[in-house]
């Protein structure tokens, strides 16, 4: 049964003609509450990831839930069809269960607060955010446990909930709530922040109302949809054909020992709409890795690929929703079923992107990004210090972004545009840590015309003993380049004693003890090359070995004979590149690098760790 929305004012809106000035005051007028919304929690809120990463979505809805502003696709339908109360002026709702909302939420870390927005009696909109809770109680420290089997070992699960009621505040929930946290006092001031983030924005929503009129609010944001859905339209008619392409991609592991995990795509076009297949997905985990895919999710993330890479002018909403019909297969990674665990599903999100990289690109293999978006590396830090105060950090490294048709990747970027680093400064102030190093792998981005973006080397040196857990990939399966470009190198965390001894600690590890003094290095991966590595010019190569990006060594993938100070030889260049152009085989639109086997072999050499294996289903469909 649907929700009922409880209005004192049943008199409907009327369309509006929208001049186009009106329309351009509005658009801007909600990216500036967006960006209000991202401000006022930032400044409010106390853990390192909302506070100094920016790890949080806000979302601004027009009066039916479709999204006008946001980053991560709207879920207000869903919710509305779900939700079995009602909702009415001074309510907020509350709630971190993916199961609660077909994963609009995707991990019970994240924690969504909903604003029904009233004006005159009438519902005029939505605001939402939504942002990573440090930990939520559960059984390892970080509410993110690599070996759990079901959601119910991940924390405190939260369904949809009044925390404002009729403008009064249900107090007696939020201490229930915060009572199964480790760290209540930035739960408590995050949640507040969520609420605070919420409330700015409706009050900007009803100011515009106020200003131009209910009517001609209304309007603009159904134009707003209107002019998307137009313009989707016809980038999807240009840019996608009729005939099936399919593309596949892989997890390395669950942290568990089975592996690798395949993520399978099939896209094409009937007539306006899009279909996206994910058929052949491998089925879900027994473990954490899964990621419950809301199909609207999905929707905005394709939509945002394809405005970025064909037309970033676009303003991305929910107005092309009807245009692309997404198929998940139930049961399977990206649509597991309750209890799954879900906690680790960031691997599956990031690799994602990789996949609509490489799907949509096919058609017009001059706009193929290479990999790298990939995974979002976590750090769990905690114990406590010597005057024995509990610490606990959460931290969000990042990777290379992939060599682009427009360019180089980034060196050591989010996967996320808006996120932004922990300064070191603050992580040794609050933390008993101290950052010894904090650099790019020099020639770990993938070699190619457009150089795949390094990755980051972290040096921490522990100064209390504790525990610390890391969750990472593409430690096994490395970003693939494209158009003749390499793939990227591998990540890899690393703990060195004192006494120089170092292991491999492998990439998704819980709870491991470090001491004083030990040293963690933490690594990873770059993203992979974009186009044919001989045509990028030795001058930049040279640059880039001054620089300390690239290596003498490593600028011979790119046929460049340098000194370590960068000085190039242009006739042996010139000689060198001949000779590998006449050695090697065609160029490839693809290039994964060993095949899957051939990791398996080389693993252990390579890394010190074991080869995942596959999973018993996967064994047993590969028998039948």
């Amino acid at each position: 049964m649907p929700a009922t929305i409880i209005q004192t004012n049943a008199v409907p809106f009327q369309k509006t003609a929208i001049d186009p000035v009106t329309l351009d005051i509005i658009e801007n007028a909600l990216r500036n509450a967006r960006n209000e919304m991202d401000a006022t929690l930032k400044r409010t809120a106390m853990s390192p990831g909302i506070r100094e990463q920016g790890d949080a979505f806000p979302l601004i809805a027009d009066h039916a839930g479709k999204m006008i502003v946001g980053q991560f696709g709207s879920f207000i339908g869903g919710f509305l069809e779900s939700y079995e109360g009602t909702l009415e002026e001074g309510d907020m709702i509350l709630l971190s269960d993916p199961y609660s909302c077909a994963g609009a939420v995707s991990h019970s870390n994240d924690w969504l607060v909903l604003l029904p927005v009233f004006k005159n009696g009438r519902i005029l909109g939505y605001t939402a955010m939504f942002g990573h809770q440090a930990d939520i109680g559960g059984k390892v420290v970080g509410s993110m446990p690599v070996d759990s089997r079901s959601i119910f070992e991940e924390g405190v699960r939260i369904p949809p909930v009044k925390i404002w009621k009729k403008g009064e505040y249900n107090e007696d929930l939020i201490k229930l709530v915060m009572h199964q946290t480790r760290k209540p006092d930035w739960c408590q001031a995050d949640l507040n922040a969520l609420i605070a983030s919420c409330r700015v924005a409706a009050r900007r929503v009803i100011e515009m109302a106020e200003r131009f009129g209910d009517d001609v609010y209304i309007s603009a944001t159904e134009e707003l949809l209107a002019r998307n859905h137009r313009a989707m339209k016809h980038l999807i008619a240009n840019a996608i054909g009729e005939a099936p392409v399919t593309f596949e991609d892989y997890i390395c592991d669950d942290g568990m020992g089975a592996g690798p995990f395949k993520i399978k795509c099939t896209m094409w076009r009937e007539g306006e709409r899009v279909v996206l297949d994910f058929a052949g997905t491998d089925p879900q985990s027994q473990y954490s890795i899964n990621f419950l895919l809301n199909e609207n999710m999905f929707r905005m993330f394709f939509g945002i690929y394809m405005i970025m890479v064909f037309d970033p002018q676009i303003l991305f909403n929910d107005g092309f929703y009807d245009l692309i019909d997404v198929r998940i297969p139930e049961g399977s990674l990206l649509k597991p079923v309750f209890p799954a665990a879900l906690s680790g599903r960031t691997h599956a999100l990031g690799r994602i992107f990789d996949v609509l990289g490489g799907l949509l690109g096919q058609k017009t293999p001059e706009f193929l990004n290479a990999a790298g978006f990939s995974s979002s590396p976590h750090l769990f830090y905690s114990g406590h210090d010597a005057k024995g105060k509990w610490f606990q950090l959460f931290q969000i490294g990042f990777g290379g972004i992939p060599g682009r048709p427009m360019g180089d990747g980034p060196d050591g970027h989010s996967l996320w545009p808006g996120f932004t680093n922990v300064p070191n400064e603050f992580l040794e102030r609050y933390f008993p840590l101290l950052i010894e190093n904090y650099e790019t792998v020099p020639d770990s981005g993938g070699a190619g015309l457009h150089r795949g973006g390094n990755g980051i080397h972290m040096t921490y040196r522990f100064l209390a003993a504790g525990t610390i857990s890391a969750h990472d990939d593409r430690w096994f399966v490395p970003p693939w380049g494209v158009n003749g470009g390499e793939p990227g190198r591998r990540a890899r965390k690393i703990i060195e004693k004192p006494d120089g001894t170092q292991v491999n600690i492998g990439n998704k590890v819980d709870a491991y003890p470090v001491e004083a003094n030990d040293l963690l290095h933490f690594i990873t991966w770059g993203g992979g090359g974009w186009g044919d590595p001989l045509e990028r010019a030795p001058e930049l190569v040279g640059k880039e070995i001054a620089q300390g990006l690239v290596t003498s060594a490593g600028a011979r993938s790119y046929g460049v004979v340098a000194n370590d100070n960068g000085a190039v030889d242009m006739a042996a260049t010139e000689t060198l590149r001949a000779k590998m152009r006449t050695e090697r085989s065609p160029l490839a639109v693809f290039n994964y690098g060993p095949d899957i086997e051939t990791l398996r072999a080389n693993c252990e050499a390579e890394t010190g760790l074991p080869a995942p294996v596959q999973p018993v289903w996967q064994t047993l469909q590969a028998a039948d």
